[in-house]
């Protein structure tokens, strides 16, 4: 072998090195966790009690505010069942999932019955993704696309209505804005 190398064989690993495959083998170990995680959680036969709510306003770029009053998934159990059953959204309700601080978040239609927009959002309330007219009952995986402080669900729909778009702002106490220009 020229310059003394050594012959890796066809492993699926080879040439990584040991960081590369211990990339790989953590990767894949995620993976399995994901999965186990999402087989372990509770399975619910219908909605969770209406959750408490709070005041929450969209400011769209051309200045509109837009008033909702959404119950807030605080807890790991209300954030698993979510809107799950709900038959449908009200046009100024929704839930807002509370992250307690930025992260990845990755959402699914499991047991939703009802079409979504999904609102991303930043720890400074702006809007980093959306997801608009989710597909009920799914099992994909809809992504944030990057750390959020929240995720707010909405009536499917509401996203185009408003005119709500990626950089918008939200303003909740959650993201320490409530009383600026809350309308």
């Amino acid at each position: 072998m020229p310059n003394g190398t050594h012959s890796m064989g066809t492993h699926p690993r080879a040439g990584l090195g040991r960081r590369g495959a211990l990339a790989v083998a953590l990767a894949g170990a995620s993976a399995f966790a994901a999965q186990w995680a999402r087989a372990q959680m509770p399975d619910p036969t219908g909605p969770q009690p209406e959750l408490a709510k709070e005041k929450l306003v969209i400011v769209t770029r051309d200045g509109q505010h837009h008033v909702f009053n959404v119950e807030m998934a605080i807890s790991p159990d209300q954030q698993t069942i979510g809107l799950m059953f709900r038959r449908e959204v009200p046009a100024d309700g929704g839930m807002l999932f509370d992250w307690g601080a930025a992260r990845e978040s990755d959402m699914w239609m499991r047991n939703t019955i009802s079409s979504l927009d999904m609102l991303f959002i930043n720890a400074d309330g702006s809007i980093r993704h959306i997801a608009e007219h989710t597909v009920p009952r799914s099992l994909a995986t809809i992504a944030s696309g990057g750390p959020v402080r929240a995720t707010l669900e909405v009536a499917a729909g509401t996203a185009e209505r408003l005119n709500i778009r990626v950089g918008d702002k939200v303003l909740q106490r959650i993201f320490g804005n409530a009383g600026a220009n809350a309308g």
